[in-house]
């Protein structure tokens, strides 16, 4: 198949879902970074639609957070089995081969390791702020609250 063999192919294609779940991460930051910085709160009149619209996106970084890690490994897991597999077929031991078909099948839990930490740590900050323009929703409806009880006392 277009030159690859079974070896490559598992590996461009672990290292390709893995790029691709990078790629989803940094676009959900970057949509929930913009959306925290520029939300009104003073347009939200009900606590449930300003968790719904600050928590849009959290569930699927922190899924990919969790999971690239698995990804990797399941990348590492095949690599290994393909230096097995042509370990077994050549009939003979070459440390050389060996430890090269390891050093790239290693490659991709990095790779997994790589897309996970970023993504559980941005994951962590954007919930964080989440948290915090909820007390800050809090907040303004108290002072909202106060107002009409100071002017409901004034007649």
């Amino acid at each position: 198949m277009f030159g690859l063999n079974l070896k490559e192919i598992v590996e461009y294609g672990v290292m390709g879902i893995l790029i691709l779940m990078s790629i989803i991460v940094l676009w959900a930051v970057f949509e929930r970074f913009l959306f925290y910085r520029y939300i009104k709160l003073v347009l939200y009149e009900n606590k449930t639609e300003l968790e719904i619209d600050l928590s849009k996106n959290l569930t699927l970084i922190a899924t990919i957070g969790s999971n690239a890690p698995y990804v990797g490994l399941l990348g590492t897991v095949f690599g290994i089995i393909m230096t097995f597999v042509q370990i077994g077929q050549l009939g003979m031991v070459d440390t050389a081969n060996i430890m090269t078909g390891l050093a790239l099948a290693l490659q991709a839990t990095a790779g997994g390791l790589l897309v996970a930490i970023p993504s559980i740590i941005f994951y962590n900050l954007l919930m964080r702020k989440s948290e915090v323009l909820i007390a800050q929703w809090e907040i303004l409806q108290e002072k909202k609250q106060r107002n009409r009880s100071k002017e409901v006392e004034s007649f």
